[in-house]
């Protein structure tokens, strides 16, 4: 049995309408609770927010999405399915590669075709390797999912379980990078088979090979693309929960939680409205939640090491490049070097690896009519950093757009029409620590068991949901969160 909240759970408050805190709704409306959410946006979201400016919707998080069947599983909560709240199309490729040698490299969720693709491109020998790692990466997910991930953990003996051992044989606790390398020689398949550490907060030589899980959810499940952008996820689940019965108050900010004897009795907004609750579901950026409103983080919030940051730019543009997917990864020269500038010597890659998502190619209905639109993120330190983001954003920005224009996108600047600069120092100012959009990273000691558990130390009825807490970062991973938030109050859900 795992612990639970104490004392009534009749009326739920939610804090934030992120995709945990939606997950949560749902399932909570699913089990009868009568659940309010107060979100300070005017949009559901959180870090899946979206911009309009000039005719453009931007994305201003993820744009990657996989693993589908969470979301289906969060609309099942309450008897709807997918398919008649959000149109998914499977992208294909699901990512295309660029290497500084010139090569290219399209990733395909379909074994055979990606068989076929590495043969084309390599060679027979690496396309037989990649089989392998497929193999390692389905038992993996299949090792992991239900007793690592998609579960509430009270303690590291929770973990005692065969699966345990199957993972431990399959080299599941082993650095990342040497794992994948036993499976597949080339640099090249190396490089897009590991990169996805950084959805972790880790670079692939610091990271598990556990981790090689996300690689199945994207490179193996599949990669999807909404239409109407990645914002159209928690626009359908919001909409969904609004009509099972979940009140939504937006442009409304908790500036402080009504708390007696480790029990919260109420929220109160910048407006002061006093809105009641039972139980308390927090979805905000967990070490923020624990400074901002629950008095003071405990010891081991306080010595959490957080992901590199990013900067992205959204840019709005008169020109296309026939050559691009979707998603476009553009590997630098150097790899194990940019991963220790990045993290050790916390300072900006010299010969970064980008990702370059064009929204418009699948939904053309994101830019006006004969314009395109692009998501450029760039990795960069946190804030731990000593860079001064008020005086480098400018100089950096030029940066980003003469890497880019040198790695094909001809006359990028010049055909900028609209555009948005995130820096870490943005990050923070929307509430994540450290700037870090990636939240604490996935360090052996910040993971499983051992990261931030959903159980606010020291309050009875207080629950934490997002990617600060169990089981971590990511689309999948949140929507999961939200899931194991709502068990700790009313028991497993289906």
């Amino acid at each position: 049995m795992v612990a639970r909240v104490k004392g009534p759970t009749d009326h739920v408050v939610i804090v934030g309408a992120g995709l945990a805190g939606l997950s949560a709704a749902l399932r909570l409306a699913g089990a009868g609770r009568k659940v309010t959410v107060v979100e300070r946006e005017s949009v559901p979201g959180g870090r899946n927010g979206l911009l309009v400016k000039d005719g453009y919707s931007f994305d201003t998080g993820p744009s990657v999405l996989t693993m589908p069947s969470l979301i289906n599983d969060a609309f099942n909560s309450v008897g709807e399915e997918l398919k008649d709240w959000l149109e998914l199309t499977p992208l294909s490729p699901l990512y295309r590669a660029f290497y500084a040698d010139g090569s290219q490299l399209d990733v395909h969720a379909n074994t055979e075709q990606m068989e076929e693709e590495i043969s084309r491109n390599i060679s027979s020998s690496e396309a037989e390797g990649y089989r392998r790692y497929v193999d390692f990466v389905t038992k993996l997910y299949k090792y992991e999912m239900n007793d690592f991930i998609d579960r509430n953990i009270d303690s590291p003996l929770n973990l005692l379980t065969p699966n345990l051992a199957r993972l431990i044989a399959l080299g599941g606790f082993r650095r990342l990078a040497p794992k994948v390398n036993q499976f597949m020689k080339d640099p090249r398949l190396q490089k897009v088979y590991s990169f996805q550490a950084m959805y972790a907060g880790v670079s692939p030589q610091q990271a598990l090979a556990i981790y090689a899980v996300i690689a199945y959810m994207d490179s193996v499940n599949g990669v999807f693309f909404p239409k109407g952008g990645m914002h159209a996820l928690p626009k359908a689940l919001a909409a969904a929960a609004e009509k099972h019965g979940v009140t939504f108050k937006y442009n409304s900010t908790v500036t402080k939680i009504d708390y007696q004897n480790g029990r919260a009795n109420a929220v109160i907004t910048h407006t002061g409205e006093r809105i009641e609750c039972d139980v308390l579901v927090l979805n905000p950026d967990l070490p923020v939640v624990w400074r901002d409103l629950l008095g003071g983080a405990p010891a081991k919030i306080k010595r959490l090491i957080y992901s590199p940051s990013c900067v992205t730019l959204l840019v709005g543009s008169k020109k296309e490049y026939s050559h691009l997917a979707h998603h476009n990864i553009h590997f630098g020269h150097s790899w194990d070097g940019v991963f220790d500038e990045l993290i050790k010597k916390k300072m900006l890659m010299s010969d970064p690896s980008v990702l370059v998502t064009v929204p418009s190619k699948d939904d053309p209905t994101l830019a006006p009519k004969g314009k395109h639109s692009y998501y450029v993120l760039f990795p960069t330190p946190n804030l731990d950093a000593d860079i001064d983001w008020k005086k480098t954003a400018g100089p950096y920005r030029d940066q980003m757009i003469a890497t880019l224009e040198q790695r094909g996108y001809t006359d990028f600047g010049d055909s900028i029409e609209v555009e948005t600069m995130t820096t870490p120092l943005d990050w923070q100012a929307q509430g994540m620590e450290r700037g870090a959009p990636f939240a604490s990273a996935h360090t052996f000691f910040q993971t499983g068991p051992f990261r931030p558990r959903n159980l606010a130390q020291g309050f009875e009825n207080v629950v934490f949901a997002g990617s600060g807490t169990q089981p971590g970062v990511g689309v999948p991973m949140v929507l999961i969160s939200g899931r194991l938030a709502a068990e700790r109050i009313v028991g497993p859900v289906k």
